[in-house]
């Protein structure tokens, strides 16, 4: 099975991004950094909360009665005008499902590695999360997930593709930081060891340890 930034890649990949950044006003190559660093940091958090039967069952219950991937056939009509307002506030609460109290904290790290405000990152991410749930939808369709035990393991396969055992690692870092505002330092002070770093030199540490692991300089 194709990784998720298989398909960023790709032919749809790159109609998203540039549907994604048309939507949101933001500049093309900022918006691919930031999608290319998000979309393995939800399908992580997804795999998470699948872990648990409820969760497994509440996704499963999306992606079949929702989220089927019928989306991603109309993707001229949905960036044609600008993104509905209806997709981005379902964005928005899908963000905060997959992610709950983290969220800010995931849009932080985003943001400091990509350029841009954590703001714009939580407006890419609205418009890309119902996306990205259409991905998981037609991927459960075509692989013949019909009930919530199989999801984790298609959630797997889909970061499979393209993860390493360091990369997934930092995956679970980046969602286990607190969130308190100084997100960059927790992340980097976890990932680096902490030690003798100064915090101020955190944020460009981790920027170049998150280009290391998503192929970004």
């Amino acid at each position: 099975m194709a990784g998720i930034l298989d398909l960023l890649g790709s032919d749809l990949g790159k109609t998203i991004i540039s549907g994604v950044a048309g939507s949101t006003g933001q500049d093309t190559n900022k918006t691919s950094s930031v999608l290319t660093m998000a979309l393995p940091v939800l399908m992580k958090a997804m795999q998470r909360n699948a872990s648990t039967p409820e969760g497994a069952e509440g996704l499963m219950g999306a992606i079949t009665k929702k989220h089927d991937g019928s989306i991603l056939d109309n993707l001229g009509d949905l960036f044609n005008g600008g993104v509905d307002n209806d997709v981005v506030q379902d964005g928005g609460n899908i963000l905060g499902h997959i992610l709950g109290n983290k969220q800010q904290g995931v849009e932080q790290v985003i943001g400091q590695k990509a350029g841009i405000d954590s703001g714009s990152v939580a407006n890419i991410l609205k418009v890309a999360a119902p996306i990205l749930m259409g991905v998981l939808g037609k991927q459960s369709r075509q692989n013949g997930v019909s009930n919530s035990g199989d999801l984790g393991g298609l959630l797997g396969g889909l970061l499979g593709g393209n993860s390493t055992q360091k990369e997934q690692s930092f995956l679970e870092k980046i969602l286990d930081a607190d969130g308190d505002g100084s997100v960059i330092d927790d992340v980097a002070g976890m990932v680096l060891g902490g030690g003798n770093q100064q915090k101020s030199s955190g944020g460009g540490l981790l920027g170049g340890l998150l280009g290391g692991l998503f192929g970004k300089k």
